[in-house]
């Protein structure tokens, strides 16, 4: 890395108003987005608990954090930007991909 270079930042998004996302790395976001994204391409829908199970064991030993803290910051994200929904009524909650 060079000395000195910018590193790229995301700010999240928060579906729920008045709260904020938070500036997190834009190389874990692109990495943990990714991951959910293809454990919901897969099967439909997921409960929070097996997409945080299924994203740690893809990324497991190629991640550094918690695995589960970014996935409720980028879920959090996705939902806000219209790329995945809770599906109502359910619980334990359960995401599907939006159909836009």
């Amino acid at each position: 890395m060079l000395k000195g270079r910018l590193e790229k930042r995301i700010q999240t998004r928060h579906p729920t108003p008045p709260k904020a996302g938070v500036n997190i790395r834009g190389e874990k976001y692109d990495l943990v987005k990714s991951v959910i994204l293809k454990v919901l391409r897969r099967q439909q829908p997921v409960t929070f608990s097996e997409m945080v199970r299924e994203t740690e064991r893809m990324l497991y030993g190629r991640f550094d954090g918690s695995v589960a803290w970014y996935v409720v910051t980028v879920k959090l994200d996705l939902e806000a930007r219209g790329l995945l929904q809770r599906v109502p009524n359910t619980h334990p909650e359960t995401y599907r991909l939006s159909k836009r």
